[in-house]
């Protein structure tokens, strides 16, 4: 079972430009090596472009959500930035994140997908 945040979410990967680090969750190892590379990747360079802490976790319903966030004394962080470029990413990334969302619902939620 995968382990819940405060909020009910699950985090699935992040990255963080304060520790220069990148987090994968490790009950998603069952994904293919080519969408952990493309997520590994995505959160590294947003981190890099936008700084703070992007993470990409579920909600409760399966729902595939983005999240930025920055150390109060973070000067260099730009909220606004932050925001536009998790549009950006949003849209770009839609079937990408849509195929994570369906992959929850179905080996984590165990929900019956009919698929014509």
């Amino acid at each position: 079972m995968c382990k819940k945040e405060e909020t009910g979410r699950v985090v699935l990967c992040g990255a963080s430009a304060y520790e220069m680090k990148y987090y994968f969750n490790e009950d998603f190892n069952g994904l293919p090596d080519s969408v952990k590379e493309e997520l590994h990747i995505l959160c590294v360079l947003f981190t890099e472009e936008v700084g703070g802490v992007f993470t990409i976790a579920f909600e409760e319903d399966g729902n595939v959500v983005l999240t930025t966030d920055a150390d109060d004394d973070d000067i260099y962080y730009d909220e606004i930035s932050s925001g536009l470029m998790v549009s950006q990413v949003r849209s770009k990334r839609q079937e990408l994140f849509e195929s994570l969302s369906l992959y929850y619902r179905v080996f984590v939620l165990h929900e019956q997908c009919d698929i014509d």
